[in-house]
């Protein structure tokens, strides 16, 4: 098939889940013989990219127009470049998916989490995302939520009924610890948190209860956002040397580690299923998790559940842990990951709907034979 990815900031990742979200999925897809494209805001590699073709379009850098801007122009160009089907990330791009329809292309919208309850928004784009919840049961082809809670808040609230597909991840370590000795950091010796630096995913908060615990670990904050520099500030202003804030880190540096913390912190509210926390379980991390529905699914009693103000109570359990309790959960989440959130698993997922959803005349040949077998 011929299948296109709208929404996102584009591929390779670098900033948050839905990237990696679009990187896995579309080289996944192309390497079984699909011709995938992915629209992109910038041009961090040529295309093609690991055997994607990467499309680059113009957007405005605004907080509340960068993702509605580039949605609208590559769903303009993608009306002169039909594909068979297409993919279109983030609820609040429903408003486009009719133009796409109407050209004869199927829609799958994945709405991620309920944006609306994130603190970065006015209330107008709150009320855009609460009428967006609202087009996405009607407009696209298809709705995919990524965790069950979600797809539970759009049968509860809106009736409908959507394609239940999660994100993925790797399992396994990586052995090697170049970005730890770049960032001073011993294996086994931190406590790591990775997400946006966003109000509503709680670094700040996870900064403060880590400097209350007495221990000789470090914490790694790894995170940036493009509109939050005074959240991020906040963030920084701190005198403990324990504490090492490098920005964002992406790919193996990123993956490292993941693999070599001594226990992972997850302390995001807001949206679905988050790819760092499967990451960070599919690595064997010990992981503390802020105690959401979304979050408490993913984990699935392979972690440790934190509230809001217990943070720092939980830190200290986990230190005071025996060897053999925290290898027992850190297993725990590898196998997790394995059985539920394989990337691969995730990707036929993906091929299934799109073949359901997709006219017969679009399947090709090759496609056929290969579902044949």
């Amino acid at each position: 098939m011929r299948i296109a990815i709208l929404g996102t900031r584009g591929i390779p990742a670098h900033y948050g889940g839905f990237e990696t979200f679009a990187e896995e999925l579309s080289t996944r897809l192309a390497l079984v013989g699909n011709a995938v494209s992915v629209y992109c805001r910038e041009r961090p590699a040529e295309s093609p990219w690991r055997g994607v073709e990467l499309r680059y379009l113009p957007t405005i850098r605004h907080k509340y127009f960068d993702t509605l801007a580039h949605t609208f122009l590559s769903t303009l160009h993608l009306l002169f470049h039909r594909t068979d089907v297409v993919l279109y990330c983030n609820a609040a791009n429903a408003i486009f998916t009719p133009l796409a329809r109407a050209a004869g292309m199927p829609v799958a919208l994945n709405v991620d989490g309920i944006e609306r309850k994130r603190k970065k928004w006015n209330r107008l784009a709150k009320a855009w995302y609460l009428i967006s919840e609202r087009l996405a049961t009607i407009l696209p082809t298809a709705v995919v939520t990524d965790a069950e809670a979600i797809a539970a808040y759009y049968r509860e609230r809106y009736g409908k009924a959507t394609d239940f597909i999660p994100y993925g991840a790797e399992v396994g370590k990586l052995e090697t610890t170049e970005v730890l000795r770049a960032l001073a950091l011993e294996p086994g010796r931190y406590f790591l948190y990775v997400s946006r630096m966003e109000p509503e995913n709680h670094a700040l908060e996870v900064r403060e209860a880590f400097e209350t615990v007495r221990a000789e670990m470090k914490l790694a904050l790894i995170g940036d956002a493009p509109y939050s520099a005074d959240y991020i500030r906040r963030v920084r202003a701190t005198s403990d040397a324990r504490i090492v804030m490098p920005g964002a880190i992406y790919g193996r540096g990123y993956q490292e580690l993941g693999s070599h913390c001594f226990a992972y912190i997850h302390a995001t509210t807001v949206g679905g299923t988050h790819p760092a926390l499967i990451e960070a379980m599919g690595r064997g991390a010990l992981v503390l998790y802020r105690d959401t529905d979304e979050n408490a699914e993913v984990a699935g009693g392979a972690g440790i559940a934190f509230g809001e103000q217990n943070l720092a109570e939980m830190i200290e359990r986990v230190l005071a842990m025996s060897e053999t309790e925290r290898s027992t959960l850190r297993q725990r989440a590898a196998d997790r990951v394995r059985e539920r959130y394989s990337w691969d698993a995730v990707t036929t997922q993906y091929e299934h709907l799109f073949r359901r959803i997709a006219p017969r005349r679009t399947v090709t040949t090759k496609t056929r034979v290969r579902a044949d077998n």
